[in-house]
């Protein structure tokens, strides 16, 4: 079993569908999870209680924030041999990026893998074939397209046989 924090965009009901329908046939974890932000990735050797207390202490002055998703882009997954197909957030990146430092400042620094560059995204497709990631990346990007939303919660959610179930939802501060 594993710990993770993740933020569930709010997206209008159209984007959610759009990127739902796209993941059905693109991303083996669209049975897994909803499509999310990854902010704190996957921690074993932590109890619940002192993950969600460290979680809830780092997140307690954070704001929720805009976004906006304009742009696809491929990443090579650096433990495996899969290739994934990322929206990538131009609009509130920085405050994706802030939040995500801030929830590993503290106790769960060691847990950084610094030898990873953190690339915030939403991840729609997979593929061990890169140019069908490239495929991919060309039916959204042909075309301009901006989806919008909010972070207003982080969840913590355990991981555990391919299951996802949120064990505490944080509300960020509104402005």
């Amino acid at each position: 079993m594993a710990f993770l924090v993740i933020a569930y965009p709010e997206i209008s009901k159209a984007d959610f569908r759009r990127i739902q329908k796209f993941r059905q046939k693109h991303d083996l974890f669209f049975r897994v999870v909803n499509p999310h932000f990854t902010l704190v990735f996957p921690v074993s050797d932590w109890k619940a209680e002192p993950f969600i207390g460290e979680i809830t202490k780092q997140a307690r002055n954070f704001r929720s924030f805009e976004f906006c998703l304009r742009c696809a882009t491929l990443n090579k997954d650096a433990f495996n041999d899969y290739f994934h197909v990322f929206l990538v957030p131009d609009g509130g990146l920085g405050q994706v990026i802030k939040l995500h430092d801030k929830l590993y400042s503290g106790l769960l620094f060691p847990q950084r893998a610094l030898q990873i560059d953190f690339i915030p995204h939403i991840g729609i497709g997979n593929s061990r074939d890169p140019q069908k990631c490239l495929d991919m990346i060309s039916q959204w990007n042909r075309k301009p397209f901006a989806i919008s939303g909010w972070i207003s919660f982080l969840d913590i959610v355990k991981y555990e046989k391919n299951i996802v179930e949120t064990i505490k939802r944080i509300s960020l501060k509104r402005h």
